[in-house]
């Protein structure tokens, strides 16, 4: 381990002071950002409201920080009482989120190069993150310095950890990758204090366990179910919902006949035990890789004349769902991409109509959404106050083709040739705001010139929703019509989300583009040097 800090003696005594409670966490004011996606239930809306549209045309850049070594940045920088924290793997900075300067930063050595990394969790004096050797780490707010690690899986076998963990009540809350080498994934709690593992939730069951069932002879013990992205967390249910991975191998499903549980679906867990309350899954026996880690939403709104406790969840095989998330209820769902040619549909129940053919094989089939989905990683949000849910939409379909290799359990992928995206004229990205309730489009905003996803989205309540673009273009869209009403061209590629704070009364925008961090407020006129 090698730290090296920077001004920490003027910064250690604030630092010590700016614990992060559990109440804090709940209740994520306004001034911070302390989760990966701002709050526990996802929505990535913020109510601050200083850069709005009317005052969003004077946004610029307030500083920049370069992260050393960087070309790929996927972090969400976290915010507490002024002081920023941003990773890429293996590393973590403290920075003075009112200028970029450095206050410390963390090395861990010896460096495993996998990526990418999204980020911290923070919770009493510590800071959390994972690595690409997985472990889960707990550092020091005020030095940056190791208090505890704990190893998640060996990474000999091929496992790591993208993921930004989550603190509950004293729980981290870490996933982990990859399952497309035929590794089995798993979700754990450990105690915040102490690394100590307190439950492990394995999303394939094992024989006799419920769901065992679903899988054919012993495919699952080479069954998948990643676990690489953030889920949330309701704290009156006192439940976490987490999406899951594809099962494996990838493009080929002959030898794990079955719906392939829990793959591809959305788990509600016991924050305390681990253990499973209700499931949904999107795609039973999925071919096409499309994992179902995608951010689920959770919103209290009217349904059909009813309040519900709502979950929204725009998954990569093209179709938005609705669910009760106190139950698991399919409520409804609805494609939100036109190129979905696998399924006519859904039942009653929100399994998929397939489309008999339309799934891998030898020579080739197109299949529309492409493996890389109609949605991804990319974090969507939803505005309360326009009741529309913003997501980053792919329109494009793939080549998919089925492998007749055969399967070998940690080396290479199944797929061999995989799926080839077909990416012609019709190939477009899209920012589309939908009907909370009815998936209805409400408007789009095309990302020109963009044929892969780029960044996630904010929504904030100055009536804007921000929106980082892979050719490097950073916008703010009018949350109501979808109109662009300022830019700004970063320069570097996009991947990440972005997120707001503010700090001493003066809100800031900010986010990673590739190698550097961003954070932009409102211009203010210069002082009169005579007065």
């Amino acid at each position: 381990m090698m730290i090296n800090k920077l001004g920490c003696l003027a910064w250690c005594g604030l630092l010590l002071g700016s614990e992060v409670t559990d109440r804090q966490l709940r209740e994520a004011s306004s001034a911070n950002w302390l989760h990966y996606n701002g709050s526990y239930d996802s929505r990535r809306h913020s109510p601050l409201n200083q850069i709005n549209v009317t005052t969003v045309d004077a946004m610029v850049p307030k500083w920049i920080f370069h992260v050393p070594g960087a070309t790929h940045l996927e972090s969400v920088p976290i915010v507490v009482d002024g002081v920023m924290y941003v990773t890429q793997p293996n590393e973590v900075y403290a920075l003075d989120a009112r200028s970029g300067r450095q206050i410390w930063e963390y090395h861990r050595v010896p460096a495993r190069q996998k990526g990418p990394n999204r980020g911290v969790a923070v919770w009493g004096d510590k800071v959390y993150f994972t690595t690409p050797d997985a472990y889960l780490i707990a550092l020091g707010a005020a030095s940056g310095n190791v208090i505890w690690e704990t190893k998640l899986a060996e990474a000999s076998d091929g496992y790591w950890s993208p993921a930004a963990p989550m603190v509950v009540k004293g729980k981290v809350i870490a996933g982990i990758a990859p399952s497309d080498h035929g590794l089995n994934g798993f979700l754990d709690a450990y105690d915040a204090t102490t690394g100590e593992r307190l439950w492990r939730f394995d999303p394939i069951p094992r024989p006799g366990q419920p769901g065992s069932e679903t899988w054919a002879g012993d495919s699952w013990k080479t069954g998948g179910g990643d676990t690489w992205l953030t889920g949330s967390y309701d704290p009156e249910l006192n439940l976490l919902y987490w999406g899951i991975g594809n099962p494996a191998p990838d493009f080929n499903g002959d030898a794990r006949k079955g719906d392939n549980l829990y793959t591809e679906c959305v788990v509600a867990l016991d924050l305390d035990t681990g253990k499973l309350k209700w499931h949904f899954q999107f795609t039973p026996h999925d071919t096409m890789d499309w994992d179902a880690v995608e951010i689920p939403v959770l919103v209290d709104a009217p349904y059909q004349g009813k309040m519900r406790k709502l979950m929204a969840h725009a998954d990569r095989n093209g179709f938005y769902y609705l669910l009760d998330r106190v139950t698991g209820q399919f409520l409804m769902g609805t494609p939100f991409v036109h190129q979905l040619n696998w399924a006519t549909g859904l039942t009653a129940e929100g399994r998929p109509i397939r489309v008999p053919g339309i799934e891998p094989s030898l020579k080739g089939t197109k299949v529309c959404p492409a493996a890389s989905g109609a949605a991804n990683w990319q974090s969507p949000a939803y505005n309360p106050e326009t009741g529309l849910f913003y997501v980053v939409a792919q329109e494009g379909c793939g080549m998919a083709n089925k492998s007749t290799e055969t399967f070998r359990p940690g080396g290479f992928q199944f797929r061999a040739t995989g799926d080839v995206n077909m990416k012609d004229e019709s190939w477009k990205v899209y920012v589309r705001a939908l009907d909370l309730t009815t998936g209805k489009l409400n408007w789009e905003s095309e990302r020109i010139g963009s044929t892969s996803f780029g960044g996630g989205l904010l929504s904030t309540a100055g009536g804007l929703i921000f929106s980082g673009e892979v050719n490097g273009q950073f916008v703010a869209l009018d949350a109501k019509s979808g109109k662009t009403v300022w830019h700004f061209n970063t320069g570097q590629a996009i991947t990440s989300q972005p997120m707001t704070y503010s700090v001493r009364g003066k809100q800031h925008i900010a986010l990673t583009s590739a190698s550097d961090v961003i954070s932009f407020g409102l211009l203010e006129p210069k002082k009169d040097a005579t007065k």
